[in-house]
């Protein structure tokens, strides 16, 4: 049971990318964003607002971890992945995305200074050149000439930011339930979000009201939000983050297929190379070999 939530959150969490992609041209990025954790926000208040008025003292007792949460998980991540796929591929967006773990080892070692063995450096090193390869198009000159596509540059900022939210979690106070740190950091998330929210408004960027607006609203709120949510910690429960953590890297198999299966985009020879360089890194600094303490994210 344990590993099709996992899938099934892989999946969930694809689809987001698939769908933010081909309905970029009827709703803004922004406007996605806002209305995605809107309507999170009152799915949860039919169940998981309990927990957070009963653990009220405990929320505003770690405040400062909440608010940084939520900005980095709800208002930043996802607002900047979608800004991106303004520009870029979903595919080329999951492979970007794909190099988080990596960040995350990097980031570990910076802030809390775990070591980082001679392997992971090789991994990392492999990991990034297969960014490289996707953000200069396979013309490594482009980036001499600063002429690289701005929406790649924008996912990879997302992953910094994805991995700093997945690294401060090591201060995860333990007596605060799940289903009210999500309610927390949500609120927040939505707070940050609305003065963009509104100037993205007066902009004359307007959602197209129909009904696959609606139904992308629909379901980036509850299946890549909350449901999602609620699978990766009721598996992370039974399994273990170690065993958990893998099935992240099913996401650029199930976007490549969703995007080229509904948005027609293609699998280039820019993508085909890129691939083994970003998931040999992964392997190589996420994995330790059979017999050792497999890596803590």
């Amino acid at each position: 049971m344990p590993y099709i939530l996992l899938i099934m959150t892989t999946l969930f969490w694809s689809g987001n990318f698939v769908l933010s992609r081909g309905m970029n041209a009827q709703i803004p990025p922004i406007t996605l964003s806002f209305w995605r954790w809107a309507v999170a926000l009152l799915i949860l208040s039919s169940f998981a607002f309990k927990h957070l008025y009963i653990q009220r003292e405990i929320a505003i007792r770690h405040k400062k971890f909440i608010i940084m949460q939520g900005l980095l998980g709800v208002t930043g991540f996802n607002s900047l992945i979608y800004l991106a796929l303004q520009s870029t591929t979903a595919i080329n967006a999951v492979l970007v995305n794909s190099c988080i773990p990596v960040i995350i080892v990097i980031i570990s070692w910076g802030i809390y200074n775990e070591r980082l063995s001679f392997r992971q450096c090789i991994g990392v090193c492999i990991s990034f050149s297969g960014v490289i390869l996707i953000i200069s198009g396979g013309n490594i000159s482009t980036l001499v000439r600063l002429q690289y596509n701005h929406g790649d540059v924008l996912v990879f900022i997302a992953a910094v930011v994805w991995a700093l939210y997945s690294v401060n979690l090591k201060r995860y106070p333990q007596e605060l339930h799940p289903l009210a740190y999500l309610s927390a950091i949500v609120i927040v998330g939505l707070i940050a979000l609305l003065p963009f929210y509104v100037l993205e408004l007066f902009s004359g960027k307007t959602m197209v009201l129909t009904v696959n607006s609606v139904i992308t609203i629909i379901y980036v709120a509850l299946f890549a939000s909350v449901l999602a949510f609620i699978f990766w910690n009721r598996a992370i429960a039974e399994v273990g983050a170690n065993i958990a953590g893998p099935f992240i890297h099913l996401m650029p198999v199930f976007s490549t297929i969703l995007a080229v299966i509904f948005l027609g985009e293609t699998l280039t020879a820019n993508h085909l190379q890129a691939i083994p360089f970003i998931f040999g890194g992964i392997m190589l600094t996420t994995f330790r070999p059979p017999g050792k303490v497999a890596l803590q994210k």
